[in-house]
């Protein structure tokens, strides 16, 4: 399971013999320093470069490209190299972009030989940088791992190399510019774009959890300009068209001898290594005055479903951003008529009579003049996101679509996981009608808590406790049901433990269908049972990936990711039992074992800040709308709505039915 890093996080590396794979929308230099136990390069003769590509155990271009591999065998390291320092810079008088802010975000991923990733990550948040330490690999303890750096400098090279302890930095950098002028005629360009969506994996920063990454727009970043440069695998004035479909590498044929005269295509013919495309330029234009007519999968990406994320978290930019603008101009507007009314209130002779009445009057004007201009623009932007919304809705895939969109009739089994689930939608009060469907990347990086208390905004009106209790078993059994649809056959297994039975009449469509990895556990000893074994599951999966044997797990393992629904939490839990749910909250995404926890938090009051950790470490959700979701980029408090089936619906039922079926096919 590829690791999608975050700047600053780490991953243990089990293989010492890997290549380091880099991708860009432009031709740039890849570098790799050493360094000792204090991080520092001793000397030039520690600096892999386009002048001087080969060091022991690491081995770098000798020139500038869109596409990078980078060889690295950690095992041929010498004992005094404690670090290996990923470095990109963009060529210096080349003509081309001087700042990363300019281009697509560079896409870096370790792999082994066979092209398995090991770790993956996107280097976001670059601007007027033209250099940056893209990865670091570090010894510790003798075992090396990987760590996502990140760190750009304006600089440029020279900026960076002495922060790399070169005293020579200045110098150093020179030459490499110059190795990369002599071999520029030789750089890779971009590929042209490809109709296959191909890998995924490359993919430009879309933000993991939407609120707080990101920025406040959404701009496509435009592929190479010019037309692409002929193969020199074709005879001049023979290229064929480019191909509407996808490509069959089979299909290619080149000639024994290459021609001459442009530049060589290294890539292979049927793997895609460059960024991600730009959205197609299929958006009709409107009216002279009018916005273009919106179109599904307008953003960034390399399949349809993943355009269609990148569109639905920008359309949860953009409406975050007018409401924000909305509200900070209500706010200026109020400010002003406050501060112009005590302006008329501080002068003893405006404070009554004719001259302060006009004053308090034009201020009240000028007022509601501001909020409806405020108020005009916000609906102008929400009628853009109202039509761009009735465009996007019909065309998600399932693992986007409420329940009662009509993809859901002719759903089959998917082959391959999705890049995330809907698990409700967002809205706010300005404009309660549009909602943003609300996508979590799988797989899940933390557990779900399906609140079944009141809260203070339902007040006295809402269901009673023993509704709430049963619409939250229900939305548990709905997103349930949603994450056994969007995953392949026998990839994704559900345990259930109701304690009590409180949740039988919920967990009807779960039990049926038989699409269950066991039946519902109850009581205290079912507990006791169900979470001994998924514990050591954790356990042995653990032990097998830090001592570099993920290949030799037990035969009868169960490999697939595994979901635990707790119902009714804490009852039939004992001390043991509630160490064992928070061991599996903390350890267990990491390695395939997630937790979907229905309780009530005022239940579970009896445990005191025991379980404070817990709480924290899951996304709390609710069975009724509530505005409890925070936004830390602009402040709002978003309702949530959870995804719910349609009354009377069926499609629960016909999804799972396929769903059991294809697992019994599987098996």
């Amino acid at each position: 399971m590829t690791a999608e890093l975050v700047r600053g996080q780490n991953h243990p590396l089990s293989r010492a013999r890997l290549e380091i794979r880099i991708s860009a929308g432009t031709p740039i230099v890849a570098s790799a320093t050493l360094g000792d136990a204090d991080g520092r390069a001793r000397d030039a003769a520690w600096v892999a470069h386009p002048g001087a590509p080969t060091l022991p155990g690491l081995e770098v271009s000798k020139q500038a490209a869109a596409d990078h591999r980078l060889a690295v065998d950690l095992d041929v390291m010498p004992e005094a190299v404690h670090r290996v320092n990923v470095l990109l810079a963009l060529p210096a008088g080349s003509g081309g972009p001087v700042r990363f802010g300019a281009v697509a975000a560079p896409f870096v991923a370790v792999t082994g030989l066979d092209g398995a990733e090991v770790a993956s990550y996107t280097i976001t948040g670059l601007d007027a940088e033209s250099a940056v330490v893209a990865l670091e690999l570090y010894r510790r303890q003798g075992a090396w791992k990987v760590r996502a750096v990140g760190q750009g400098y304006a600089g440029g090279l020279a900026e960076l190399l002495t922060d790399q302890g070169l005293s020579e930095a200045h110098q150093l950098a020179g030459t490499i510019n110059d190795a990369v002028a002599h071999g520029q005629a030789r750089s890779v360009p971009a590929p042209p774009q490809r109709a296959s969506d191909g890998d995924r994996t490359r993919r430009t920063a879309a933000p993991a959890l939407g609120p707080d990454q990101g920025g406040p727009t959404r701009q496509g970043t435009p592929g190479p300009a010019g037309p692409q440069p002929s193969s020199p695998y074709e005879p001049q004035g023979t290229r064929p068209e480019p191909s509407t479909g996808p490509v069959d590498p089979s299909a290619v044929t080149r000639p024994a001898t290459p021609t001459t005269g442009g530049p060589v295509d290294y890539s292979h013919p049927g793997r895609q290594t460059s960024a991600p495309p730009p959205p197609p330029p299929t958006a009709p234009a409107g009216p002279p005055g009018q916005p273009a007519q919106p179109v599904a999968g307008d953003a960034t990406g390399w399949s349809m479903d993943e355009r269609l994320y990148n569109q639905v978290w920008g359309m949860f930019e953009d409406l975050a951003r007018t409401t924000a603008a909305y509200r900070s101009a209500v706010d200026f507007a109020e400010s002003r008529r406050e501060k112009e009314l005590d302006q008329v209130l501080s002068d003893p002779r405006s404070r009554i009579g004719g001259q302060g009445d006009a004053a308090r009057e034009a201020a009240r004007a000028k007022y509601l003049r501001l909020v409806d201009q405020a108020r005009e623009a916000l609906d102008r932007d929400l009628a853009q996101l109202g039509a761009e919304s009735d465009v996007v809705e019909p065309a998600l895939p399932p693992a986007y679509a409420r329940w009662d969109n009509p993809v859901w009739h002719g759903y089959r089994v998917p082959m391959e996981i999705p890049m995330a689930v809907r698990v409700g939608d967002l809205r706010l009060p300005e404009s309660e009608s549009l909602r943003i469907p609300m996508l979590v990347r799988l797989p899940l990086e933390r557990g779900l808590w399906i609140d079944g208390g009141r809260t203070a905004h339902l007040g006295d009106a809402g269901p009673d406790a023993h509704a709430l209790r049963h619409l939250a078993m229900e939305t548990a059994v709905a997103l349930a049901a949603r994450l056994l649809a969007v995953y392949p056959a026998g990839e994704f297994a559900v345990h259930v433990v109701d304690p009590a039975g409180s949740g039988a009449q919920a967990l009807v469509p779960l039990v049926r269908t038989g699409v269950l990895a066991a039946p519902p556990a109850l009581g205290a000893a079912g507990v006791s049972d169900v979470l001994t074994r998924l514990t050591q599951r954790v356990d042995l999966v653990q032990m097998a990936v830090r001592g570099g044997a993920a290949d030799s797990l037990p035969p009868g393992l169960d490999t697939a990711e595994q979901l635990l629904v707790v119902n009714d939490f804490p009852h039939g839990f004992d001390d043991r039992a509630v160490n064992q749910l928070r061991y599996l909250a903390d350890e267990g995404p990491a390695v395939g074992v997630h937790l979907m926890l229905v309780a009530d938090r005022e239940e579970a009051a009896g445990y005191g800040p025991l379980l404070d950790p817990l709480w924290r470490s899951l996304l709390r959700l609710t069975p009724v709308p509530d505005h409890h979701l925070a936004d830390p980029w602009v402040g709002h408090a978003w309702t949530y709505e959870p995804p719910l089936v349609p009354p009377g619906s069926q499609v629960l039922q016909q999804v799972l039915t396929q769903v059991a079926t294809a697992r019994t096919k599987y098996r």
